[in-house]
């Protein structure tokens, strides 16, 4: 089987999900296998909670990349992997896993996608969502509440103290190795219809 590899990078609440969705829906069924970053968390089961809650999330070491890295090769060899699951309740992976199978498309999403050469080496195209850091910020603090149970005081704490430190000194740099920088997320129908244009054509060997 063919494949193509894409990555697609951006901070935190940038729209990176949505535009993945927005690509997926435009694209054969079935035909895309995806690998969220935010799945391969280092585990934290041998520290305490209070301990974990401390952990700089948005480091690059926060990361299993080795094994993310692993399980790219693996699909693209034509292999099914298994997933792990995050909590970001209990920031520790869970016991269960989830079984991917090889397709065409491969899409690696995650805030620190292009920080790593060695991601970047097997990606075919890289795409870097590029959306204003208010915006941002609101996002991130709505589906951190929503979704993952925080207050808006530990949200409002980790993003001035951690997130956007870390967003400025390790992910908003790898804009620069971007084949596609797609302003405003999701909103920018313009933008994803002709990346997914750019992936079809890949596809048929144009």
């Amino acid at each position: 089987m063919r494949h193509l590899v894409i990555g697609v990078a951006g901070g935190t609440g940038s729209g990176k999900t949505t535009v993945v969705k927005k690509i997926i829906e435009q694209l054969p069924k079935d035909s895309v296998v995806l690998l969220p970053q935010d799945a391969y968390y280092k585990d934290h089961s041998d520290i305490p909670i209070e301990e974990r809650r401390k952990i700089n999330y948005d480091h690059p070491l926060s990361f299993d990349n080795d094994l993310l890295i692993s399980h790219i090769i693996e699909l693209h060899n034509d292999r099914s992997v298994r997933q792990p699951i995050y909590s970001f309740i209990t920031y520790t992976r869970q016991p269960e896993t989830i079984l991917l199978n090889p397709r065409e498309i491969i899409i690696v999403e995650g805030i620190l996608i292009l920080e790593d050469p060695r991601i970047r080496e097997l990606l075919d195209i890289k795409v870097f969502v590029d959306t204003d850091a208010d915006e941002r910020f609101i996002r991130r603090l709505k589906r951190d509440i929503q979704e993952r149970g925080r207050s808006i005081d530990s949200v409002v704490s980790q993003y001035t103290e951690v997130v956007r430190p870390m967003h400025l000194q390790f992910v908003e740099p790898t804009k620069r190795y971007a084949d596609v920088i797609i302003p405003q997320g999701g909103s920018n129908v313009v933008a994803i219809d002709l990346l997914t244009s750019k992936i079809k054509a890949k596809l048929m060997g144009i």
